[in-house]
């Protein structure tokens, strides 16, 4: 019997097919006429006896993707750095063998709690949680006190490979990943997700003006940024620096309100002089890539002032940069097809487009992207 979990293993041979069995505590449940259970497995058996599809088989002999084995550095380190907070959803497994359902009585509510027998011998394979389950292998050889801990599983009996590939097709047909701009907006954890939602709520240039769930604006929306990109723009801005969240929140709520006094258009929506909906399709400076672009610039300009009130005067001379889409300059640069373009390209001549126009000297790097998007210009 496992200590926390009431999740045990037989260790005598029962009346429940040959060898050993699983044992675990279930709630019974019914979906689409097909028996399901719902139980609790501790995480030092999840590597043990969850499996998965063979990486080298073709798609259509699997029942999963392949593992991404990128993403198991960050998932197992969420576990580890938030031992007692973090949150990981169920796991739904199919069960290649028999699943011997206890109840506690014979009828009323003893008819679907009881424990589920589950030989050894059996094969389990996951239709939704690979990657939880690879990290939380991972977390495990770090830190094996996790052991003890728990993880939901929903259990289904294997009615072979086309059942498994419609369960995995199904589970995931509807399921939508949040918005960057909600996930900022609910994530306490990343100290820059609080300073960019302070900004949103309290700084004079976004206040009231910020798309706080969605990453993109509707034609008639009377917001001007979204907070995924105010978030991009000052992560981009305190980038390297080592700075407190005192200062780096002082610093970037100045540094916002410098950029404000630079561009009117913003200034006149709060004022009501001009409409949001005019502003963002007459002009890009209110896009993402922009305020990425910027936030990139007032970085190179912090690690080029020799104090930190220098690059004030620098920074005025945007008040000199054309933002209207229809200034061709933008061209290939920051619009492909008429539209505005956030690849790493365009951020990338955009914010050297800026730089120039603030008398700041472009990285080798920067320099070289300059020269061949300048040379694909004049062929």
């Amino acid at each position: 019997m496992e200590s926390r979990t009431q999740v045990k293993s037989a260790r005598t041979p029962t009346s429940v097919g040959v060898g050993f069995d699983y044992t675990f505590p279930a709630i019974r449940g019914v979906q689409a006429g097909r028996e399901f259970y719902v139980s609790m497995c501790p995480l030092r058996l999840i590597p043990r006896i969850f499996l998965f599809d063979e990486d080298e088989l073709g798609p259509d002999v699997r029942a999963q993707r392949v593992l991404n084995k990128g993403r198991l550095p960050a998932l197992a380190r969420y576990i580890l750095d938030n031992p007692d907070n973090y949150v990981f959803s169920a796991l739904t497994a199919s069960v290649d063998g028999e699943l011997h359902f206890e109840g506690l009585g014979g009828d009323g509510p003893g008819m679907r709690i009881g424990q589920i027998r589950i030989p050894m011998a059996a094969r389990f394979l996951i239709n939704d949680g690979q990657h939880r389950r690879a990290a939380i292998e991972v977390a495990l050889r770090e830190n094996p006190d996790l052991g003890d801990e728990t993880i939901a599983v929903v259990f289904f009996h294997d009615s072979g490979l086309s059942r498994c590939q419609q369960m995995f097709a199904d589970l995931n047909r509807h399921a939508v990943r949040p918005s960057r701009s909600i996930g900022l907006l609910y994530d306490h954890r990343d100290d820059l997700a609080g300073l960019t939602r302070l900004l949103a709520l309290k700084s004079s240039v976004f206040k009231g003006h910020v798309e706080m769930e969605s990453n993109t604006l509707s034609g008639r929306s009377r917001r001007l940024f979204t907070l995924s990109a105010i978030y991009s723009g000052t992560q981009a801005l305190l980038q390297g620096l080592e700075l407190d969240k005192k200062t780096a929140s002082t610093l970037a709520q100045a540094y916002w309100e410098a950029v404000d006094l630079t561009i009117p258009e913003w200034r006149m929506v709060r004022e009501r002089e001009m409409h949001a909906p005019d502003v963002r399709r007459e002009y890009i400076h209110s896009h993402s890539l922009a305020l990425h672009a910027l936030g990139r610039v007032g970085n190179m300009l912090l690690r080029e002032s020799a104090d930190p009130v220098s690059w004030h005067p620098r920074l005025e001379r945007l008040e000199e940069v054309d933002w209207t889409r229809s200034n061709p300059d933008w061209d290939g640069r920051a619009i492909l097809g008429g539209r505005v373009s956030k690849s790493h390209q365009n951020l990338a001549l955009t914010t050297n487009y800026l730089c120039l126009r603030l008398g700041l000297h472009l990285s080798p790097e920067q320099q070289h992207v300059e020269d061949a998007f300048c040379q694909q210009g004049d062929a």
